[in-house]
């Protein structure tokens, strides 16, 4: 093990740095596109079966297809870090959209209907009432969108854009076990970090309010 960590440590450090690029690059965009299309949908109804069956979709798509069928769309596509991004950014949606939806759909009426007699406006009622109330649940939309996008980004080293895949492909290739876990334990570590820090937010944004 210490000769595995001498000729593979600065390696393991270098591709865990490119997962968690990719990882936080790809839920960033995500909750920026998903969280104003997820508050789009509860303002027009007849958005929300096009805006949640496409990301549904996208979900059914097996993960190397879906880089695969990326690859050759002009400008966005190609092989390296910016396709792995556009896959995992799609893959991130679903969760973030519907829990936003969600969220902000399951505030009571009886607060919005107080809000409006207060003579707020829709986007008043959005910022300071429905948004902060629905925090938690689209919390737990990143969350689930954080772990899909750990996971799913170590299919990205079999398009060249590195992360802790380049481990578990090189593994497979020669059928070495310590290279398999060498990309596998690190990724399983950060799923469960990001997870569980995340699952630590929510609890204290659902907590909060009543106390």
């Amino acid at each position: 093990m210490t000769d595995f960590w001498m000729q593979y440590g600065a390696e393991m450090l270098q591709h865990t740095g490119e997962h968690l690029v990719l990882v936080a690059i790809s839920t960033g965009v995500a909750i920026l596109m998903g969280v104003p299309l997820g508050i789009l949908i509860t303002r027009k109804p007849y958005l929300r079966a096009g805006v949640l069956g496409f990301a549904n979709v996208v979900q059914t798509i097996p993960s190397l297809a879906l880089f695969g069928l990326l690859i050759p769309l002009p400008l966005l596509g190609g092989i390296g870090t910016r396709t792995a991004i556009l896959a995992l950014t799609l893959y991130a949606l679903l969760p973030i959209i519907q829990n936003t939806y969600l969220g902000i759909a399951g505030v009571d009426a009886a607060v919005r209907e107080a809000g409006r007699g207060m003579g707020m406006t829709d986007w008043q009622l959005l910022i300071q009432v429905e948004l902060p109330l629905a925090l938690s649940v689209m919390l737990g939309g990143i969350r689930t969108a954080t772990v899909i996008a750990v996971g799913v980004a170590t299919i990205a080293a079999a398009i060249g854009a590195g992360g802790l895949g380049v481990f578990i492909f090189r593994g497979v290739a020669v059928v070495d076990r310590q290279l398999l876990l060498a990309g596998a334990v690190p990724a399983a570590v950060m799923a469960i970090a990001a997870d569980s820090a995340l699952a630590w937010l929510e609890r204290a944004l659902r907590i909060g309010p009543r106390s």
